[in-house]
């Protein structure tokens, strides 16, 4: 049997799935990062062995965790900060006791919806994050593709506008600086919206004839379009799977195909723009799936 972990900056959830897949136990806790690293660490290995105990065995552990992998297993560019710059599969091996596999959580939103999510059957899955940031993963034929420096996927910090806002990367125009939530939310303010809508209330106000709302998301929708056109030009996958809280927005299922249309070398779009399946069970899922049966 296989243990996911979903280490967070706020929560660290764990599952056991059996080796159909099935999910036989789930468990959460807060993550302690205002405690610092060595409390993290504890904190998933407790969260671990509590796992164990309850299904009384011993499991392969895969954990999804933000920000980028080093090769050597450290992390950078994660919003959980303690984490940035520490061996944090080194450590976790030592303290766990056995081999534990570490991807960053796009990617194990990408596989879980490539094995048994939304792009089920499909070759090869581009899965895409666009929440508080912008972030993917690839997966061929039920595989990561992590890429030679581990960054395959990470379409979030291409430049699509270089006179665009100023990325937290250093550079300016990055996709994540529109696609991202705050990002779609600042391009409204931008245009003279309201403070402190989330994107669906901005939604809302562009379905009820809000003039700057509608476009804003117009914005939204060409931006998205030629963003993700330059993805599918280059890798042509089978499907594209759509996560994270923008996701949830349904012009990008309605009117967002069209956008992509416009840019993507061919007489018509054949690439499918799939809702994901497993909602906030993707990353913990796709962790237990680094291990397979």
């Amino acid at each position: 049997m296989r243990i996911g972990i979903d280490l967070g900056g706020s929560k660290t959830e764990g599952v056991v799935l059996d080796t159909r897949g099935d999910q036989l136990l789930r468990l959460r806790r807060p993550t302690p990062q205002h405690l610092g690293y060595q409390a993290v660490l504890e904190n998933v290995a407790t969260l671990v062995y509590a796992l164990e105990q309850d299904i009384d065995s011993r499991c392969t552990i895969g954990i999804a965790t933000p920000g980028t992998l080093n090769p050597d297993g450290s992390v950078k560019n994660s919003n959980t900060i303690c984490l940035n710059g520490q061996p944090l599969q080194r450590d976790l091996e030592t303290l766990l006791m056995r081999p534990v596999r570490l991807e960053n959580d796009a990617n194990c939103f990408a596989l879980a919806e490539a094995i048994g999510g939304a792009g089920r059957g499909a070759h090869t899955v581009f899965g895409v994050i666009m929440g508080t940031g912008v972030g993917g993963g690839i997966v061929v034929g039920g595989q990561l593709l992590p890429g030679l420096a581990h960054i395959a996927g990470e379409w979030g910090h291409n430049c699509l506008e270089p006179d665009g806002p100023r990325c937290y990367c250093g550079r300016n125009g990055c996709v994540e600086t529109f696609l991202s939530g705050p990002g779609f939310a600042a391009d409204y303010q931008r245009l003279g919206g309201s403070t402190g809508l989330t994107p669906p209330a901005i939604v809302q106000r562009a379905q009820q004839g809000d003039g700057i709302a509608r476009a804003a998301l117009e914005r939204l929708l060409e931006r998205f379009g030629r963003a993700l056109a330059s993805v599918i030009n280059i890798l042509d996958p089978h499907a594209v799977v759509l996560g994270g809280g923008l996701s949830n927005l349904e012009a990008l299922y309605s009117e967002g195909p069209e956008h992509i249309a416009q840019h993507v070398f061919d007489t018509n779009l054949k690439t499918p723009i799939l809702r994901n399946l497993n909602g906030d069970s993707a990353g913990v899922h796709g962790a237990a799936q680094l291990w397979p049966t």
